[in-house]
């Protein structure tokens, strides 16, 4: 069954109404008809059961049958800070971090990155909000993650200071991983996890100073070296599967 993202303002107990570029995907793509079934999401992590009553070029018309007990959120929160990569590569990252169950992700502007423009003006957010819900859709996650602009490293710092666990994998750290990290804390007792990853070339030794003095745990992801979008990838799927719900609970 096919699910949508429709505002909130568009959806009520009786009746939901699809418009932008998701009609265009039913009628001509997915070649959807009156009376066939989809799973509405009112943006706000509420989900119902509909019918189709109405397709035109201008929206599509939905009956409201039931509101549908779903959460594919997982237990945590887990917040991607993202040492933000040349060409493309972001595009990927939020793809496939929004797959795994990444709540929010912020591009971060390191000492190895190199900006053009002003941060504020930085247009490709809005490609990667648009990959974001596409992600949402297609792994039928309960909520969009957020994709924020770009901030600086000493901002997310102040940020990282709140949450419960702060991971940090780092090409020159030997030994400490993930799972020692997870056997020395009270899982019960986290809830926001950040993963901070770094950009091509890496983490300052500065920076990776100021990540240990706020009680980040700096850890390997194995003896191989990885992209900087394959290293939030394992991240998130480590602390997914040790904190998390990947991988089922059987």
């Amino acid at each position: 069954m096919h699910k949508f993202f429709v505002p909130k303002e568009n959806v009520n107990v009786h009746q939901a109404v699809i418009e932008g570029e998701d009609v265009k995907h039913i009628y001509k793509v997915l070649r959807l008809e009156s009376g066939e079934e989809v799973s509405i999401n009112n943006c706000n992590g509420e989900e119902y059961l509909g019918v189709i009553e109405e397709v035109n070029k201008s929206q599509v018309i939905v009956k409201i049958k039931e509101k549908l007990s779903v959460n594919n959120e997982a237990p945590i929160n887990v917040f991607l800070f993202q040492g933000l990569p040349k060409s493309t590569k972001m595009d990927l990252i939020v793809q496939k971090n929004c797959e795994l169950g990444v709540r929010e992700i912020t591009p971060i502007i390191t000492d190895r990155v190199v900006v053009k423009g002003e941060i504020g003006q930085f247009k490709k957010v809005d490609r990667w909000v648009r990959i974001a819900l596409e992600a949402a859709k297609q792994s039928k996650r309960t909520i969009i993650p957020e994709v924020r602009e770009p901030i600086e490293f000493d901002e997310a710092l102040a940020e990282l200071k709140d949450m419960d666990l702060v991971i940090v994998p780092y090409e020159n750290e030997k030994g400490h991983g993930v799972r020692k990290v997870v056997d020395s804390i009270s899982k019960g007792e986290v809830k926001n996890i950040g993963i901070v990853i770094g950009p091509e070339g890496g983490f300052e030794e500065s920076e990776i100073e100021k990540l240990n003095n706020i009680g980040a745990f700096i850890v390997t992801l194995g003896p191989r070296i990885l992209r900087t979008e394959t290293a939030g990838f394992v991240a998130a799927s480590l602390i997914m599967y040790e904190l998390g719900d990947l991988g089922g609970n059987i």
